[in-house]
């Protein structure tokens, strides 16, 4: 199967996505999330640095889950192109 290169603007949501989960795991494992979440630690680890542009949704939504976060405010984050960033509190802000 061939892949198409990725856009920019899905290599930049990857990286928000990244930046997105390592805030709201906060000081808690890599290994404690991605077992929560039933993904390994390696995938994880390449999410949260941002070379996984494109994770599947399941995977999102298990570390989502994993890491009390909603969906709409991990949409919502990692679709910001410019706007205001969402006001929500993120877990693990202190917030």
């Amino acid at each position: 199967m061939v892949r198409l290169p990725h856009t920019a603007a899905e290599v930049e949501r990857g990286r928000r996505l990244g930046t997105l989960l390592r805030r709201a795991r906060g000081d808690r494992s890599m290994l404690d999330i991605a077992l929560h979440a039933r993904v390994s630690p390696e995938t994880l680890r390449k999410i949260e640095a941002g070379r996984v542009a494109t994770p599947a949704f399941t995977t999102i939504a298990a570390l989502a889950d994993a890491l009390d976060l909603s969906l709409d405010v991990v949409w919502a984050e990692i679709n910001q192109s410019g706007r205001a960033r969402l006001s929500a509190p993120v877990a693990g802000d202190g917030a």
